[in-house]
């Protein structure tokens, strides 16, 4: 009974399951947006991703039965979908605060080619949609906290029109650096949030 005892203990376990190695779940979205900023959303090859990344296609497939949600997930990853920071003391001061991190992002160089392809493939398919719905939910909740801080400080009225206080909080950098691909100097962000501290106080 001892020997046999000893036996299994020796006996090797059978692996299993591959391991999901969040390192390799890191490259492979890297790969992702690098691809994506390439080719587009559509000319996106997984099998390219793939190589990008060191792995096989089989390592995409084992986290994500399709494309899409290997593209929704990649989004939701990003730091600027978590975007967030300490109460500024004042609605201009958060404004300011939030055109500051918003512009970090829009500089970067993936990000400048993805979200107009993002836009472009919306107006042909509607298969991206549920992508820009996730960019969208986590922005707006952020501008809700930022706006309900306003509230609570009286502010803002708590009636205002919510809606069009957070498209302005985000179309000035969008329009300027995404569309006419200028750029915003802090002095620019400085009067910008002065503007958009009045104009949300108007709504």
């Amino acid at each position: 009974m001892e020997r046999k005892s000893i036996d299994r203990k020796k006996r090797r376990k059978p692996s299993g399951a591959a391991v999901m190695r969040p390192e390799l779940t890191t490259a492979l979205y890297r790969a992702l947006f690098e691809e994506w900023a390439q080719t587009g959303y559509t000319g996106m090859s997984l099998e390219r991703v793939a190589d990008r990344a060191g792995a096989g296609k089989a390592a995409i497939y084992r986290r994500w039965p399709s494309k899409l949600e290997f593209a929704c997930d990649a989004i939701q990853s990003v730091a600027f979908m978590r975007l967030g920071f300490a109460d500024q003391g004042s609605l201009q001061a958060d404004i300011l605060a939030y055109l500051r991190a918003t512009r970090t992002v829009l500089r970067h160089p993936l990000v400048r080619r993805i979200i107009p392809d993002l836009i472009a493939q919306r107006s042909r398919s509607n298969e991206l949609s549920a992508v820009l719905h996730g960019i969208a939910v986590a922005r707006r909740q952020f501008g809700n906290q930022l706006l309900d801080r306003a509230i609570a400080r009286n502010e803002l009225h708590e009636h205002l029109d919510r809606e069009l206080a957070m498209d302005l909080l985000f179309s000035a950098l969008y329009g300027r650096m995404i569309i006419r691909r200028k750029s915003f100097t802090n002095s620019d962000l400085d009067r910008l949030a002065i503007a958009m501290d009045a104009a949300i106080k108007a709504c």
